[in-house]
This record gives C-alpha cells, structure tokens and sequence, in this order.
C-alpha cells in the first residue's frame, strides 16, 4: 500500500513546485486546486454552490466561474470565508477521497495530497506524514504579487486568511524550506523522498 503524504504550504510559498519534484521521483500527486478547478466548471457542483450564494456576479461573460471574484467578495470577510470553507470543503473532500482510492489501484510507492489549506481543513488527519513547505512572509508577499498580479491589500488579505506559519510548523512533520535556491529546495526534497520509500537505507 502507498504511503499517503499530506504537501502544504502557504500560498505562494513554492509548493507546486516541489509537488512536481516528487511527481518525477515517482509520486502519485493529487492536487486539491485541480480538484477544485474541475469542480467549478460550468454545471459541476462548485460552479452550482458558487452560483447560488454570490449569484450572477462570480461568473464571466461566457458563463464560467471568475474564481478572483469569488476571492474578492470572500477574502477579508471573515463570514463569507467562513460559509466557503463550510460548505466547499466537504465537496473537494469527498473528491479526494475517491482519487485517493483510484490512485491506491496502482503501483505507486506514494501518494501525495497537494493541499493548501491542509490544517485548515483538517484534512491532516488522513494522511500518514505532512510535509510544510515555507518561505518568509517577504518572500511570499512578493513572490504572490508578482506571480498573481494582485496589488499588496489583496495579496496581504489571502495570506491573512491561512494559518499562521508558526501554527503550521507546529502541526507538520517534515519541512522544506524554499527560501533558497532551487537546489537547495530540491536537496532537501530528495532527502525526505529516501526516507518516504526507504530508498538507500541498507
């Protein structure tokens, strides 16, 4: 049976990258966000959640979820943060699931649950190990700027909305700090994948 690992981190922290990292070792990797981007196409179950509570104003002009106007009416309230993660959670959750057991069926030495919001979700409970990638929050301020092309009131609000960084070291198990280089990063990725499948101890 594959060891089931949990691989979170802030946003913007470098996660997705690492998560491609244990891919290639040979990782089944299940992605909540992908979950989540399948679950709000057009008629899936997220799309109808969203539509429902925030109305016509989520959508685009073709008829698709606009996911950034969903975070601008929820980032920064706390109340209607506090309804998506009631009711999306349950939703990815039971996806999950039924990917973690299609994933079990085959031949993988582990199986790694990219989750974001890990802890928040309490979704650490699943799993047999969970490993926190992390930067300082500079880094991250900057790193999640650049790459979303949000202004610093927008980027500061979706970091306020995880948990602190020190309550998440707390809760994890196994850490790669990605502050570095890349081959730092990937030094210490490759580390921690010998211990998840043995490989190289006699």
């Amino acid at each position: 049976m594959a060891r089931l690992i949990g691989l979170t981190g802030g946003i913007a922290s470098g996660k997705s990258t690492l998560s491609r990292f244990f891919q290639e070792k040979g990782a089944a990797v299940i992605s909540a966000d992908e979950l989540a981007l399948a679950l709000a196409a057009p008629g899936q179950s997220l799309y109808r959640l969203y539509l429902e509570h925030f109305g016509s104003r989520v959508l685009r002009a073709d008829g698709s979820l606009d996911r950034r106007a969903v975070g601008r009416l929820v980032f920064g309230n706390e109340a209607e943060l506090r309804w998506l993660d009631e009711h999306s959670h349950p939703l990815l959750k039971q996806a999950m699931l039924q990917e973690i057991q299609l994933q079990q069926q085959k031949n993988f030495p582990v199986i790694i649950l990219d989750v974001p919001l890990l802890f928040e979700a309490g979704w650490d409970k699943i799993t047999e190990e969970n490993c926190l990638v992390f930067v300082d929050e500079a880094t991250q301020l900057a790193r999640l700027m650049r790459r979303n092309g949000y202004d610093e009131a927008e980027a500061r609000a979706r970091i306020a909305a995880q948990m602190p960084l020190a309550e998440k070291k707390r809760r994890a198990d196994t850490f790669i700090d990605n502050n570095g280089s890349l081959a730092e990063s990937f030094a210490q990725a490759e580390k921690i994948w010998k211990e998840w499948t043995h490989a190289g101890v006699s």
